[in-house]
Parts: C-alpha cells; sequence; structure tokens
C-alpha cells in the first residue's frame, strides 16, 4: 500500500502552505528519511522526508499550488523503481560492428 505525504501540522497560525519545489518526480527511487518536497509557510520553509524507500508513485499538489494542513500532497509505492525494474530486464545492445556483420555489411577498418 502506498504511503501517502501529507501536509504535517505545523503549528497553531500555519493552515495553508504552498509547494516550493518537489525534489523527486514520479518514478525516482526515495530511501527513507530522504527530503522529497519542500514547503513554504508565512513563516518558514519546511522539508518533508519521506516516511518509507520506494518510488515516487505520484504528486497530487504541483510546485506553486497551496495545500491545507493534512491534504496529501503525493504516495510513495513499495518495492523497486519502475525504471530499475526495467532496466534490469532489457538485454544489453548487441556490439554494432558484430550487428553489421550479421547483416553482410562490412566493417569500417
Amino acid at each position: 500500500m502506498p504511503a501517502e505525504i501529507r501536509v504535517p501540522e505545523l503549528g497553531e497560525s500555519v493552515v495553508e502552505v504552498t509547494v516550493q519545489r518537489w525534489l523527486k518526480q514520479v518514478g525516482d527511487p526515495v530511501e527513507e528519511g530522504e527530503t522529497v518536497v519542500e514547503l513554504e509557510t508565512e513563516k518558514a520553509n519546511v522539508e518533508i522526508a519521506a516516511e518509507q524507500s520506494g518510488t515516487l508513485e505520484s504528486i497530487e499538489v504541483r510546485e506553486g499550488e497551496s495545500a491545507s494542513v493534512g491534504d496529501v500532497l503525493g504516495a510513495i509505492g513499495e518495492g523497486a523503481p519502475a525504471r530499475e525494474a526495467a532496466a534490469t530486464s532489457e538485454r544489453p545492445e548487441p556490439d554494432s560492428a558484430r550487428e553489421a556483420e550479421r547483416a553482410g555489411v562490412a566493417s569500417p577498418s
């Protein structure tokens, strides 16, 4: 089950934040404790860290948009990042000289 990234309670007077910057994009690997998003309030900037390792699955509030305390900013899914899984299952590119030889084209000497 994905872990939701929520706007935390930041004090009595803070009810709204603005997403200043996402440090990760959807599909990026995330480590537990790593900062994933920076929020801006009237009084301070706040970094929000991942509560679990996994892959950033979604971004619900974009940079420059506002959110309230408790709102979902995004979600981190469990498991290997999709890009890493795809990369490990792909075959390496064939050597171009061997490929040209198979096609009957003489390789430049």
